[in-house]
């Protein structure tokens, strides 16, 4: 092997006759344009304050530049820089005494860069004359091994060892990071160059190798390496740059670092055993990756943090086949130690897959200590989300000691009557554990299940799509044939009162209830979401499938009369043709059994104005439900129905006065109730054939809703079509509209403007022969002196209009 070497030599800061720097002795293949790119690498700053003239001691106390760096064309500079005693004006001169490596050449002995920091090969002057030096054929280390000391030096370092670990192994990938280099400040630059051989044994090689640094600059900013070291008072100046600093000889920083890597390998240090990076890169994997280094640790007996050892669990579960028995059962031994007291979730489910794997590969005398410490946590944890192991996996001595300990527990926390508020992971982990552990608790069944029931309901609810809850319910539900049994019997009891809840659960939790149990009721909350896709907004189509769906008869049993309507009118009441379909399908006594009477009430309440079969609906609801409608709803149906008999019927004498007693005790009343009584009752007040009586009646109430509704009906069409063309209807009219002159103010006030604003444009567009009838048909249905103030009416109104052309003539004139 031939290195070719290089002497460099810089007068000293402060030369009277500012000497440039030289290459005093070049060896062969070293070019100019390498020369350019090797000046700065191996120039040199003193430090701040240093003395002009220094004594030896001050001299040699100076630091020293060692340096390793990569060239444009792939070659390699190893080289120390040191201050050296000059003589004449020049009392300090820097010489750099540097080696060139070829690229694709490997240093002598197949070493690393930093194992050359303390070689003998240095020197501290040019050869004499400056001879051409000859090529190097070998570069030996120092008088001690790279890692002497370095366990030492780590634990010094333990509060900066993660940060700084961290920042080198990003400074040591393939594409050099951004941002500049990694500044490692310290009092003496030999601490630097520790810090490269914590990183030489600590990184693996070929980042090694990418590693280039210098241990001493004074102008980090401007350094193309990937780590610097720095003095303290230069510090500040690197920090302004926005690079990467760690300062080693100040306060120990506060904040740690994410890098769990990082974390491990400060651990392993501080544990004197760097050896175990080796034995980490020898298993399978991204180097960098946290799983392996944490495994390696925990089966040598370094202690690591919960995230550590959760990755050691999650990368044991995913590669079981890369650890030997021997490994296998220490790996297991340090997570399941009992000295460790700050385990969390994610470290019990990585240890849970961990056990998942080795599970049926490993003797169950190795994983029975994972087994114990998952279903302690599962019981005294509350950690819902854990994998639980096989039954299998407690048997002999050590199942019925675990449920010795953790049975009565179970037992205890399932009876409380706090199940409502118990999340329901929580009680279905219960309840695995208490199977897995043989722990007899059939007593407490019944009531565990009804109080799970409804939690399930009002937890699933909660947030869209399944719940987080669903795979361990099924799990349970698979496992135990009797929690099964009991918790669809449960649900389907429930199902009746809240169909709409457990039909949306039964959506996102496909519960298994395809056995021999009838559950009418599941099956039917089942059925509803496929029966409203198909069927659409056939609300009628879809009932009647989802009845089927129950397999049973709502006359053998109501209840799922209940269950279907509720299912389809949820959040609705039915329409009136929808109401009458359901009173036709089922009994009365069907109806009454499920409670669904109510459902029709608030269909016929609830109809629009204009619907034609309501007044039926109300009538047929009031034979049907004597004893279950009263208070507000019968009124209201009853004046429903006296609206019917008021359109098609003959209603009992006294109407006009009912419709007023049955809407007083109908209030709150619906309004398009009070629109269609009050309009049935104007409108048979404004028919021909209306008794005289209830007009009375009508008038002398002077109700005011009641009597702008009877405006409104007198001034709509139909009723001013009727007084043009049909002269003893208007004749009839006049009489009643004059004949209550004494009457309330509403009234009066009302008929003074229908005989102004309706009447008298209905008569002014008849015939004389017309008019003539309306005032002989006023007299001889009323008086004499009627038909004398129906005339003068009406002629009070031609000589107004006579009136009206005669003072129009005369503006005009």
């Amino acid at each position: 092997m031939s290195l070719a070497q290089v002497h460099y030599i810089s007068a000293a800061p402060g030369d009277a006759e500012r000497t440039a720097g030289r290459f005093t002795a070049v060896g062969p293949g070293v070019s100019q344009a390498l020369l350019a790119e090797i000046e700065p690498l191996v120039g040199y700053a003193l430090p701040d304050g240093a003395s002009h003239r220094p004594a030896d001691a001050e001299l040699r106390s100076l630091p020293q530049t060692f340096t390793y760096a990569a060239l444009s064309d792939g070659s390699r500079l190893v080289g120390r820089t040191a201050p050296a005693r000059g003589e004449g004006p020049a009392p300090v001169r820097f010489h750099a005494h540097a080696v060139h490596i070829p690229s694709g050449v490997p240093l002598p002995g197949d070493r690393l860069p930093v194992e050359a920091w303390r070689s003998p090969h240095w020197v501290s002057v040019t050869p004499v004359g400056g001879a051409l030096p000859d090529p190097l054929g070998a570069l030996p280390p120092g008088p001690a091994p790279v890692r002497e000391g370095l366990d030492d030096f780590a634990v010094s370092r333990g509060p900066w060892l993660a940060a700084v670990l961290a920042d080198l192994r990003r400074a040591s990938e393939e594409a050099a990071p951004a941002g500049g280099p990694v500044v490692l400040v310290e009092r003496q630059n030999a601490d630097v160059a520790r810090w490269l051989g914590l990183a030489a044994v600590t990184l693996p090689r070929d980042s090694v190798e990418r590693l280039t640094f210098t241990t001493y600059t004074r102008r980090p900013g401007s350094s193309a390496l990937r780590v610097v070291g720095a003095l303290p008072e230069d510090a500040a100046a690197a920090r302004e740059a926005g690079l990467r600093v760690h300062v080693c000889a100040d306060r120990p920083p506060v904040d740690g670092t994410p890098d769990m890597w990082a974390r491990t390998a400060a651990r392993v240090w501080r544990s004197r055993a760097p050896e175990l990076f080796q034995e980490a890169r020898e298993l399978p994997g991204d180097p960098f990756a946290a799983g392996p280094l944490s495994v390696i640790a925990l089966c040598n007996g370094v202690a690591l943090g919960p995230e550590e050892r959760a990755a050691a669990a999650g990368w044991a579960a995913e590669r079981p086949y890369a650890l030997d028995a021997e490994r296998i059962g220490r790996l297991v031994e340090a997570l399941a130690s009992p000295g460790i007291d700050d385990r969390t979730g994610s470290e019990f489910d990585a240890v849970g897959r961990l056990f998942g794997a080795l599970d049926g590969r490993c003797p169950a005398s190795v994983t029975a200590p994972l087994a114990a410490m998952l279903v302690t946590e599962a019981v005294r944890g509350g950690n819902g989300s854990l994998e639980l192991p096989r039954r299998d996996a407690f048997v002999g001595p050590d199942g019925e000691a675990i449920a010795g300990v953790l049975g009565p527990e179970i037992l205890t926390e399932l009876e409380s009557g706090a199940g409502g508020a118990r999340p329901v992971a929580r009680t279905v982990q219960l309840l695995r554990v208490a199977r897995l552990l043989g722990v007899n608790g059939t007593e407490l069944l019944p009531g565990v299940v009804d109080r799970l029931a409804p939690a399930l309901l009002a937890e699933a609810s909660e947030e869209p799509g399944p719940p987080a809850f669903a795979p361990a319910l099924l799990e349970l539900l698979d496992e135990q044939f009797d929690v099964r049994t009991a918790l669809l019997g449960a649900l389907d009891r429930i199902a009746p009162e809240a169909p709409g809840a457990v039909a949306r659960f039964l959506e996102r939790v496909a519960l298994p209830f395809t056995g021999t149990q009838a559950l009418p009721h599941l099956r039917m909350c089942a059925e509803v979401p496929g029966a409203m896709t198909t069927l659409g907004r056939d609300r009628t189509a879809v009932w009647h499938r989802v009845l089927r769906a129950a397999g049973l008869s709502p006359f053998a049993e109501p209840l799922v009369l209940r269950t279907a309507v509720g299912l389809v009118w949820e959040d609705r009441a039915p329409t009136v043709e929808e109401a009458r379909m359901l009173l036709e399908a089922a009994t009365s006594d069907a109806h009454r059994a499920a409670g669904t009477w109510a459902r029709l009430v608030d269909a016929a309440l609830g109809a629009p104005a204009d619907t034609e079969d309501a007044t039926a609906l109300a009538h047929d609801l009031l034979r049907a439900f004597p004893q279950e409608i009263g208070g507000r709803e019968r009124a209201a149906l009853q004046l429903l129905d006296l609206c019917r008999d008021l359109r098609t019927g003959a209603p009992e004498p006294g109407w006009a006065e009912q419709v007023r007693t049955l809407r007083d005790r109908a209030e709150p009343l619906e309004p398009p109730v009070q629109e269609r009584a009050f309009t049935a009752l104007v409108e048979r007040l404004l028919a021909p054939d209306r008794p005289g009586a209830e007009l009375y009646d009508f008038v002398r109430s002077d109700d005011a809703a009641l009597i702008a509704a009877y405006d409104r009906a007198a001034r709509s069409e139909p009723t001013r079509a009727r007084l043009r063309t049909r002269p003893a209807y208007a004749a009839d009219c006049f009489t009643h509209w004059t004949a209550h002159p004494h009457a309330g103010a509403a009234w009066t006030t009302t008929a003074a403007a229908l005989l102004d604003e309706v009447l008298r444009p209905a008569v002014r567009a008849m015939t004389a022969e017309a008019v003539a009838e309306v005032e002989e048909t006023v007299g001889r249905t009323g008086s004499s002196g009627r038909a004398v103030a129906f005339r003068d009416w009406n002629r009070s109104s031609a000589l107004g209009r006579l009136g009206r052309r005669i003072a129009g003539r005369v503006r005009r004139g």
